[in-house]
C-alpha cells in the first residue's frame, strides 16, 4: 500500500467520522474531492494501471452500497464515502474494509439498541425486514431512514473507524 493513498484514505475517513458524528451527514465537499484526489494520486504513482485500480475501487464502493441506498437504509453521504475510499484504496482493500465495517456497524447497533432499551422493537423490525425480503416487497417506511423514531447507526462512522483501524494495523505491522 502506497503511503500517500493510505494517508488520503485516513484523512477522508477521519473527517467523515467527525462530520457524521457531529451532523449525521457526510458532505460532498469531502467525498468528491476525496474521490478525485484518489484517482489523481493513484494515476500519478502507477499511471494507467493506477487509474484503472482507482476506478474499479470507486465502482465497487458505489455498486456494493447502492442497493442499501435504494432501500433507504443507507444515506447518500455514506454511499459517496465508499466510492471516495475505493478511489484511494482500490477494490480488494475496499471489499475487505466494507465487510469489516459491517461487523463494526453491528457492534455499534447492538450497543445503541441496548443503551436505548429497544431490543424488543429491534427484533420486531428485523422480523418485518426478513418477511419483506422473503416475499419480495419493500420493508416499508417504519424501518427506513425516513422514520424519525427508528434507531440509526451512522454507517459512515463505522466505515471510517474501519479505515482508521486498518491504517493503525498497517502502521503497527509495517512501520509506515
Amino acid at each position: 500500500m502506497n503511503t500517500p493513498v493510505l494517508v488520503l484514505a485516513i484523512v477522508i475517513a477521519a473527517v467523515a467520522v467527525f462530520t457524521d458524528l457531529r451532523s449525521r451527514k457526510i458532505p460532498n465537499w469531502l467525498t468528491l474531492p476525496g474521490l478525485c484526489a484518489g484517482l489523481a494520486i493513484n494515476a500519478t504513482i502507477s499511471g494507467w494501471h493506477g487509474l484503472k485500480f482507482s476506478l474499479l475501487g470507486t465502482a465497487l464502493g458505489l455498486a456494493a452500497l447502492l442497493p442499501f441506498v435504494l432501500l433507504r437504509s443507507l444515506g447518500g453521504g455514506d454511499w459517496k464515502l465508499a466510492g471516495a475510499l475505493g478511489a484511494s484504496l482500490g477494490p480488494s482493500v475496499l471489499l475487505d474494509l466494507l465487510l469489516a465495517s459491517v461487523f463494526i456497524a453491528g457492534i455499534m447497533a447492538f450497543a445503541l439498541i441496548v443503551w436505548k432499551g429497544q431490543l424488543r422493537q429491534s427484533l420486531a423490525n428485523m422480523r418485518h425486514i426478513l418477511q419483506s425480503l422473503l416475499t419480495g416487497h419493500l420493508p416499508g417506511p417504519q424501518v427506513s431512514l425516513e422514520n424519525p423514531d427508528a434507531l440509526k447507526v451512522p454507517y459512515g462512522v463505522a466505515l471510517g473507524l474501519t479505515v482508521l483501524l486498518y491504517g493503525i494495523r498497517l502502521a503497527w505491522g509495517e512501520g509506515l
